[in-house]
């Protein structure tokens, strides 16, 4: 395992020694979609989207680099060659090692984390990604790493990638076609996940209400007992649309179980920037959407505790989204519209 990639926390290691964490991760219509679904066979945008300061000021990052920094924090776009796009992993530290606080110049450090606020949903967005601002064991802004993969340059492909301890993310100006995010996503936060110091624990509720609104006969389809569905890059592989998926289908669900996991989608979307959540609508949309998903809890064989379960998972054709809630929060996104 790659140094870079190696988590920091010992419930992390714990998960990697079991081989999850890789180095690489109303009704529907009354949700805000674009009008226009982006097709399968979509190219990538060669312009970032005028109104969007996230990827403009990444483009002012990549022009402030000195030749040495470009050596050590512009990677190809291509790198990583047969074993996957390296920019496309999911990474549980600084990627290569490169803090922030190593690695920029304080006015460069000022404008990573802008890059960051701006692709949050305002400050309560910030709130939760940064985790109350202390970046979880990471222990600071600065002691989180921040890559380029690409040039960040007009008509050029690139993709700027933020991580830490518990974090990957991306800006990457529709670089890579049809990819919510611009690729799959990783976040988490030490404590417990029933816990409310536990900036995610909205979600574990959001995701209980949906548990509690099902009946007997659902929840003994949903729940799959006695085994995990994984963590990292493996557990968000995704599969053929005419596969089965475990768990119970949302077209089995009532009408008023329906909008409540709609209402649950919007919630787990809203710590992100808007133009993120609506490519992931516009994606699920594109996908055939709500009605090929499928809910399932499962159980963690490995883990010696009363609980009925410990992940969440909603998947369907292009989308994956594994809410891990104990021992702590760890949450692997990978949605497109490539599948």
């Amino acid at each position: 395992m790659r140094e870079d990639l190696k988590p920091s926390c010992s419930d992390c290691e714990a998960i990697d020694r079991r081989g999850f964490i890789s180095a690489v991760g109303g009704t529907v219509a009354a949700l805000t979609l674009p009008a226009v679904a982006r097709a399968a066979d979509e190219k990538p945008s060669t312009t970032a989207k005028a109104a969007d300061p996230a990827e403009e000021m990444v483009k002012e990052l990549y022009k402030s680099l000195s030749d040495e920094q470009k050596k050590t924090l512009v990677y190809p776009w291509d790198h990583g060659g047969a074993a996957g796009p390296t920019r496309l992993k999911m990474v549980n530290a600084p990627h290569f090692g490169k803090r922030i606080a190593d690695s920029y110049t304080k006015a460069q450090q000022d404008l990573n984390h802008k890059i960051i606020k701006a692709i949050s949903s305002g400050e309560e967005g910030y709130r939760r990604i940064s985790r109350e601002g202390k970046w979880d064991t990471s222990g600071s802004f600065e002691g989180c790493g921040a890559v380029i993969f690409g040039e960040a340059v007009q008509g050029k492909q690139f993709s700027w990638v933020f991580t830490g301890h518990h974090l990957t993310v991306r800006c990457d100006g529709n670089s890579e076609p049809g990819a919510g995010f611009g690729g799959p996503m990783y976040y988490g936060h030490s404590p417990n996940g029933w816990s409310p110091n536990n900036v995610w624990f909205y979600q574990t509720k959001a995701v209980v209400s949906v548990y509690d609104a099902l009946n007997a006969d659902q929840r003994k389809k949903a729940l799959i007992k006695g085994k995990s569905p994984g963590e990292g890059e493996g557990s968000v592989k995704l599969k053929p649309a005419p596969e089965v998926r475990p768990g119970v289908g949302y077209g089995e669900l009532a009408a008023d179980q329906k909008k409540l996991v709609e209402e649950v989608m919007r919630t787990i979307l809203n710590p992100f920037r808007k133009e993120d959540a609506d490519e992931v609508m516009d994606i699920v949309k594109a996908n055939g959407g709500f009605d090929k998903m499928s809910l399932a809890f499962y159980e963690d064989a490995a883990m010696n505790d009363n609980q009925k379960w410990h992940f969440w998972r909603i998947e369907g054709p292009g989308f994956v989204w594994n809410y891990r809630i104990l021992p702590h929060v760890h949450t692997f996104v990978n949605i497109s519209s490539k599948i």
